[in-house]
């Protein structure tokens, strides 16, 4: 079916526009508007209750094949919504169609099930690679147009402990999952996951999650080799990163390339309990571009507020990434990394040689507000082979423990830091060249890794590679 003529209008309202190019030959990452239109559902008017196919929300009753009928039939009579109401619907697995929006009102749960026998076995995407695993609680797969709208709550069963499950080595289940899904709105929901994964849209276009809260055991939102991503005004409370953005690991996601990019992020808070607010790797094997993130507030990170990385062996690219009027504060150590040396696993099957060292370029970072930071800014793993390209550190303030280390860096730019440091130097570098390093100190860098060197036997697209990990 045809999308909606106000879905075209807002798919074209958020497409990226070009801006200026920074200071020097750092490339702006290009902005999207910051107004969106409201997510409307199909105007056929029909709107179907999974009561009316036997649910009964009572919490005991596994309600999962009524609500997979009630949205089964909306997408085949053309979509609108399925709405649930009043009570708590213990479900396994539901598969949301084309021009179909799931409503949960504010008196709803959707809860769902401990069993992992309700999960289908399916080819899922697990950091980086496609393997076997349980699909998420709520999926959609090859759709157009579909929603999850509501004041209501999405809960993972606590039962279900882990990423893995031990005895197979199958991915446990995703909260919410998306495969190559156009056009995708997720919006005012609360979510609730265990161990895995929260939201993870893989291969996706047009996508906006707005007013989501996401708590949850693990990572937050994973975008995974998606295109023109809207993520704002949500708000995360995770154990891991808050949003991950990725785009595959070694060979298999290199050889695919399909990368992530235009992601603006804006207005959101973000607390971590174990790693960083928004990470972006380490699986970056297909590239990662034009990333913007502005006005969010990073209250808690065990790590790094910002966290860039990857390693040789992932090949492709991380560029156009702009983030501006940020505040910092509750960062175990400090708030931006980048690590481009040793960061995530090492794919069974790496991109060799100069290939798989990523190419790193025009980093912005601007209007940042630090707050009591153990370090500002580290940035010493960046392999001499290619160095970063472009790296712009403007109006920073606040309070940090030590100051900024750079290394293997070309056309930087410190402007207007004004951060209070109180242990060794404000700046230290090695072999960095740019604007603003007058003063520097000297800096002894990190060892060089090994070079990498192919898999054997050589990858083919399709083989399996064992035991998922």
């Amino acid at each position: 079916m045809p999308v909606p003529a106000n879905r075209r209008a807002f798919l074209a309202a958020v497409s990226m526009g070009a801006v200026s190019a920074a200071i020097g030959p750092v490339a702006r990452a290009q902005v999207m508007p910051a107004a969106a239109a409201p997510f409307i559902p199909p105007a056929t008017g029909l709107t179907l209750d999974p009561r009316e196919f036997g649910a009964k929300a009572d919490g005991a009753t596994k309600d999962t094949g009524a609500i997979q009928q009630a949205l089964d039939r909306c997408a085949v009579l053309g979509g609108g919504e399925v709405v649930l109401a009043g009570g708590v619907f213990l479900t396994g697995p539901i598969c949301i169609g084309s021009n179909t929006i799931l409503r949960i009102q504010e008196s709803a749960t959707l809860q769902g099930s401990a069993d992992l026998a309700d999960y289908p076995v399916m080819q899922v995407r697990w950091e980086g690679r496609w393997v076997p695993g349980y699909i998420g609680l709520v999926w959609a797969q090859d759709a157009v147009n579909i929603g999850i709208a509501g004041q209501g709550k999405i809960l993972a069963s606590k039962a279900i402990k882990r990423r893995i499950e031990e005895a197979t080595g199958l991915r446990h289940p995703c909260l919410l999952e998306f495969v190559e899904v156009r056009g995708l709105s997720v919006t005012d929901v609360f979510t609730e996951q265990n161990d895995m994964w929260s939201i993870h849209p893989v291969y996706c276009e047009d996508v906006v999650f707005r007013g989501v809260t996401v708590h949850g055991g693990a990572d937050g939102i994973d975008v995974d080799s998606c295109r023109r991503v809207i993520i704002e005004r949500c708000d995360f409370d995770t154990v891991d990163d808050c949003i991950s953005l990725k785009s595959g690991r070694g060979m298999e996601g290199n050889v695919i390339a399909r990368p992530t990019e235009d992601v603006t992020i804006t207005d959101c808070v973000f607390r971590d309990q174990h790693w960083a607010c928004i990470g972006i790797g380490s699986e970056t094997s297909a590239g990662i571009r034009r990333v913007l993130v502005e006005r969010c507030r990073c209250l808690q990170a065990r790590t790094f507020a910002i966290y860039l990385k990857s390693r040789p062996g992932r090949g492709a690219f991380i560029e156009d990434v702009v983030m501006r009027d940020l505040e910092v504060s509750g960062a175990g150590y400090g708030f931006l990394r980048l690590n481009f040396l040793d960061s995530g696993k090492q794919d069974q099957f790496p991109v060799p040689g100069l290939e798989g060292i990523p190419t790193v370029r025009n980093f912005v970072f601007e209007r940042i507000r630090v707050t009591e930071a153990p370090i500002l800014v580290e940035a010493v793993n960046i392999h001499p082979d290619k160095p970063l390209d472009g790296f712009v550190l403007r109006d920073v303030t606040g309070t940090a423990g030590r100051g900024i280390t750079l290394a293997n860096m070309t056309n930087v730019v410190i402007e207007n830091v004004t951060v209070n440091v109180f242990s060794g130097p404000r700046l230290a570098i090695d072999n960095v060249t740019g604007r603003g390093l007058d003063g520097a100190a000297r800096l002894i860098p990190p060892d060089t890794p090994p070079p990498v060197t192919a898999g054997q036997p050589p990858y083919r697209l399709g083989m399996t590679t064992g035991r998922p990990n």
